[in-house]
């Protein structure tokens, strides 16, 4: 049997590389969890954060910046140490892309396939919202179970679980999550969460994919260009 092997964006960081994020679209990177108050109703999310992953024996690292316009827009940023960018991932309703700003260079596929091959876990921008705002309960096909304060603290979808561990203060918001499926852990540290945030015109704009110096390229492409950066 073919040996299941890291996402990539976790085999890329590499277990003695921890990818640090710079600025991203507004701010620096945070030295404490920052947390804004929750507003009534949350049009955009923005925020940085660290994920761990434990497969097969092996634990891996990465930090990156994140923002996310509601419904199901997102864009994740992953830059190396020196604070420039690595990869970008756009995220739509049905598409993502996953993009190589130094090789000029993107992959397109539907949104499960791109999450489930470059993070791990396959989870709907509804989804991740509903998660990082503190409204687990309300995520459709999810069971879940609740605290004595109501909030939801455990949930399951299929073979994909998730525990909230810490909340941020005395708030609703979550600190650390981690996330489950067969022998898979995750573990995700919100470090930064601000909500409707002014957002840049250029944020989820796809428009320069259109330059001739990019080529789309397909998964085999974007895992040969990975490994021979690692």
């Amino acid at each position: 049997m073919q040996r299941k092997m890291l996402p990539v964006l976790m085999r890329f960081a590499g277990p003695s590389l921890v990818v640090t994020a710079a600025a991203f679209l507004w701010s620096c990177r945070p030295v404490r969890p920052v947390f804004s108050p929750l507003p009534p109703q949350v049009r955009s999310i923005e925020g940085y954060a660290s994920f761990r992953l434990n497969r097969e024996g092996a634990a891996v690292k990465s930090r990156f910046s994140f923002v996310f316009l509601l419904p199901d827009r997102g864009r994740i940023e992953v830059s190396d140490p020196l604070g420039r960018t690595v990869s970008l991932l756009f995220i739509e309703k049905e598409k993502a892309y996953f993009v190589l700003p130094r090789k000029h260079a993107y992959w397109k596929s539907s949104r499960e396939e791109v999450l489930a091959k470059l993070l791990g876990f396959s989870l709907t921008p509804e989804e991740i919202t509903s998660l990082l705002t503190g409204k687990a309960g309300q995520m459709q096909g999810w069971v879940t179970e609740e605290d004595r304060r109501g909030r939801a603290v455990r949930g399951r979808r299929d073979d994909l679980q998730f525990e909230i561990r810490q909340f941020y203060s005395s708030s609703s918001l979550p600190q650390l999550l981690l996330l489950s499926r067969a022998a898979d852990r995750g573990s995700l540290k919100i470090l930064r969460l601000n909500f409707n945030q002014p957002l840049k015109d250029e944020a989820f704009k796809l428009a320069f994919l259109e330059d001739a110096a990019y080529a789309a390229t397909t998964w085999e492409g974007i895992e040969k260009w990975l490994q021979n950066e690692r």
